[in-house]
């Protein structure tokens, strides 16, 4: 089993069928059609859906990790030293690997952020679901 099989995050393409990997329950305020989002109807809705239930993938999100300024320094800084730290005097490239190393904690944290992943998936039953975890399905 590999990492991501442990995070419970395998890759979902679109156009890939889909399974449902546990109940869901869906509630909130309902607009009838027509009616501008901003509008609050009187109306109030829950649905239900059962586990095993199936659909297609439409599209596919992947919300990457927001980099600090810290960590974007870090790589700017780390690029700089590999490529030409070789030729820097020694002072300066001393003083570069000093500034390199304060910035790896950030490096290392950012790193450690993980990939979010949603779908949007048009279940068999007309539903369509947006913005929903990736580990809400297995591959059907």
């Amino acid at each position: 089993m590999t990492d991501e099989e442990d995070e419970g995050s395998m890759t979902l393409n679109v156009g890939q069928r889909v399974r449902l990997v546990a109940d869901l329950r869906l509630a909130g305020s309902v607009i009838p059609a027509g009616e501008a989002p901003d509008e609050t109807g009187a109306f109030a809705a829950s649905l239900a859906l059962a586990a095993g239930i199936e659909g297609t993938v439409e599209r596919v999100d992947e919300h990457h990790p927001q980099e600090s300024r810290e960590t974007r320094e870090y790589l700017r800084l780390r690029s700089l030293l590999d490529d030409f730290g070789h030729q820097m005097p020694s002072a300066s490239r001393a003083q570069l690997d000093e500034q390199v190393a304060a910035l790896e904690e950030h490096w290392l944290a950012y790193q450690r952020q993980k990939l979010r992943v949603t779908l949007r998936v048009r279940l068999d039953n007309g539903f369509v679901l947006d913005d929903v975890p990736a580990g809400a399905f297995t591959s059907g």
